[in-house]
């Protein structure tokens, strides 16, 4: 008689198999650490921007508190028709174009400099983006003290010493002096916009354009302005929400004088001078919808030039 033998049965594991995530669980689990970030950033933006628009909508003095009502679109109208803040609006205009289209093209002759290989070319690339580096306040006194000075300044000491006239630069030319120091400081910032796209060139292309015959001008007009397209818009309108938003040249430089109120000025003239903190909240209203549209634009331009880096790698 023979004994049959029989494996042992191994017995069915008793723990549970894992439980996988839901798809929503896990963007949540890498969203939560980014929470605190976005809070904040809601207090400290989002919230005074919407009691800004509330107080938009009513007639309110802060010099006769009791007389606050609510006046509906009445503060957006009377910003948009009262001649004070109409020329406000003109002149942030023509700044805003004046001083991007001066540093782009300054920017763009000292990016095309740079780009050269010569001795000391880090040292003169770091002199060239200092002026974008200093505080705006204290790069407007110093253009103020230092520069325009009729009695000290840099600029009569050196007519003085070619026997040139000694004009007083902030009341003969109070525009141009404003928009002078506010060129002197965004050059260096399309400098480096521009830069960056000119290193960024497909350098085959242009040797094989210079294999052809093509000369430094002709390869500047049919290949490198082309190019530089992109990074041109993106200076631009990175440099007009700057410029639409500037303060601190106006208030330093002029107060607000001698026709160079812009309108972010003629906000603060408006809210601490005035007390009229619905007018004023209405134009600030209107500055921030112009800046968005601005940054509407330059996000676009910006992805379009990841779209084209990824295409192109």
């Amino acid at each position: 008689m023979t004994a049959t033998t029989t494996a042992p049965v191994a017995a069915p594991d008793a723990s549970p198999a894992p439980r996988r995530r839901s798809p929503r669980l896990r963007a949540w689990a890498t969203r939560a650490p980014l929470l605190p970030a976005l809070i904040f950033m809601i207090v400290v933006t989002q919230l005074p921007f919407v009691a800004t628009l509330v107080i938009s909508f009513f007639d309110w003095n802060s010099l006769y508190p009791d007389a606050r009502h609510f006046a509906g679109f009445e503060n957006y109208r009377e910003v948009l028709t009262d001649p004070a803040l109409r020329k406000s609006v003109r002149t942030t205009v023509l700044l805003t174009v004046a001083v991007v289209l001066t540093s782009l093209v300054l920017g763009l002759l000292l990016a095309l400099l740079l780009d050269r290989r010569f001795r000391g070319r880090g040292v003169v690339r770091t002199l060239l983006i200092a002026p974008f580096l200093v505080v705006p306040v204290a790069a407007a006194l110093l253009w103020k003290h230092v520069l325009y000075n009729p009695e000290y300044g840099l600029l009569n000491g050196l007519l003085h010493y070619v026997g040139g006239p000694q004009p007083d630069w902030i009341s003969g030319t109070p525009l141009l002096a404003v928009e002078a120091a506010l060129v002197w400081q965004w050059t260096p910032f399309m400098m480096l916009i521009l830069l960056a796209g000119l290193q960024s060139r497909d350098q085959q292309q242009i040797e094989a354009a210079r294999v052809d015959g093509a000369g430094d001008w002709q390869i500047f007009v049919h290949l490198t302005l082309p190019h530089l397209r992109r990074y041109l818009e993106l200076g631009a309108l990175l440099g007009s929400i700057y410029i639409v938003q500037n303060f601190d040249a106006v208030f330093t430089l002029t107060s607000g004088g001698l026709g160079t109120a812009n309108l972010p000025y003629t906000v603060y003239q408006t809210f601490y001078q005035a007390h009229e903190n619905g007018l004023a909240s209405a134009a600030g209203v209107l500055v921030v919808i112009g800046s968005v549209i601005i940054a509407t634009f330059a996000l676009r331009v910006v992805s379009s030039l990841f779209r084209e880096e990824v295409s192109r790698a």
